[in-house]
């Protein structure tokens, strides 16, 4: 009995071994990935594309604040309680539509003790050149000495200057009742009325009654730096900069919503000299604004446009960057790829502008580019230029 469970003892371990040995001969003595057998990755198949050139437009972007063409703070002459007010805030008013109305009784009171004085000024002005041609004959004649006359005709000088003066009087009352009916001074919107019929109001006040803007042009303003500035005057012609203005072609305006206004601009106005403190120089560009969809206040970019006849083109989709530096994945002899930087003149939605370091006809790996090492082996599913641009334009 004990040499029986010595040998099935024996005989156990023996098969355990055997076990063990094909186990690590099936599994572990198999080709190598590098071999390409039994367990190898298969070389990933990745979209390749050839980089080419196309004529492009390319936008340069500029923070934009905008305001109507006329922006006038509606204030009155005079002091007095408001009567009346005609117009509700955003309403859209006419040049010399009535606005406001100011208590005119002190001024008509005025205006009427004025009148009274001119009268009493031209009565004595009147006499005094009845006296004169009264007193002229008798001059001529000998029968009295002049000095009389001259003492009549000053008197008359007096008297027509105090009339002249009881005129102007006049004119400047009449001016004032005028000024109680306060009109718009040109085509535009109604901004907030901060005062209520019967407010007490003057020109000293610190608010306007309104503020009255005419939208139908609008101005927006925007500032380069001084690099900008120098890339914007070598990119147009022209000897001066007003000649250069003339030469630029219609910007846009992207809304803050980052939609694009309907209408195109024109740039026409650059500030003489740059900004000491935020060393930028400001620019002016001018959009129609048909139906009074912008308004003063309003902000947005202004998007001044480049062509470029041919440029070289590269997918933003088949790039990475590493440390500020923009690559690519070339494709290179035997499928394999290797990365590549370059330079970039601009970028659009979709596409880089090369500058260096890739030339048109490089295949270079579209998409899975994250995948990538250098010197992997791929199966380049080649892509047309063409079809890619339709599906994904600039």
């Amino acid at each position: 009995m004990m040499k029986c469970f010595k040998d099935a003892s024996l005989g156990g371990s023996m098969l355990y071994v055997l076990l063990i040995a094909t186990f690590s001969l099936q599994y572990g003595c198999g080709p190598s990935q590098a071999g390409g057998g039994y367990g190898a990755m298969p070389p990933p198949q990745l979209p390749v594309v050839a980089v080419t050139t196309s004529p492009v437009t390319t936008y340069k972007e500029f923070t934009a604040s905008l305001e109507g063409q006329v922006n006038v703070d509606v204030r009155p002459q005079v002091a007095g309680y408001l009567e009346k007010i005609f117009v509700d805030e955003g309403a859209y008013v006419t040049k010399g539509q009535l606005l406001f109305k100011i208590n005119d009784h002190v001024y008509t009171q005025q205006l009427a003790s004025a009148q009274s004085s001119l009268l009493a000024a031209q009565a004595n002005m009147l006499k005094a050149q009845i006296e004169v041609d009264r007193l002229t004959p008798l001059v001529q004649n000998n029968v009295i000495a002049d000095v009389q006359l001259k003492t009549a005709k000053s008197e008359f000088e007096a008297a027509k200057a105090s009339a002249e003066q009881a005129k102007a009087i006049v004119a400047n009352a009449q001016i004032n009742v005028g000024y109680t009916s306060i009109t718009a001074p040109a085509n535009g919107y109604i901004g907030k009325i901060p005062y209520k019929a019967g407010s007490l109001v003057g020109s000293g006040e610190v608010l306007p009654l309104t503020v009255l803007s005419d939208v139908s042009q609008m101005y927006a303003y925007f500032a380069m730096s001084e690099p900008d500035y120098i890339a914007f005057k070598n990119q147009f012609e022209g000897n001066t900069i007003e000649e250069k203005l003339r030469n630029t072609p219609p910007v846009e305006l992207v809304l803050a919503d980052n939609t694009v206004f309907g209408q195109k601009g024109k740039i026409g106005l650059v500030e003489g000299q740059f900004d000491k403190t935020t060393g930028a120089i400001s620019f002016r560009a001018t959009f129609s604004n048909p139906g009074g969809i912008l308004r003063t206040g309003n902000t947005g970019k202004i998007r001044i446009p480049k062509l470029f006849s041919q440029a070289l083109m590269v997918p933003q989709n088949a790039t990475f960057e590493i440390q500020d530096k923009v690559f690519v994945f070339l494709l290179q002899d035997s499928n394999k790829v290797v990365s590549k930087p370059f330079t970039f003149l601009g970028k659009t939605a979709n596409y880089y502008m090369v500058d260096k370091g890739l030339q048109a006809g490089d295949k270079i790996v579209y998409s899975g580019v994250g995948t990538l090492k250098d010197g992997m082996v791929i199966v380049p599913e080649t892509i047309s230029a063409d079809s890619l641009l339709k599906s994904t334009p600039f």
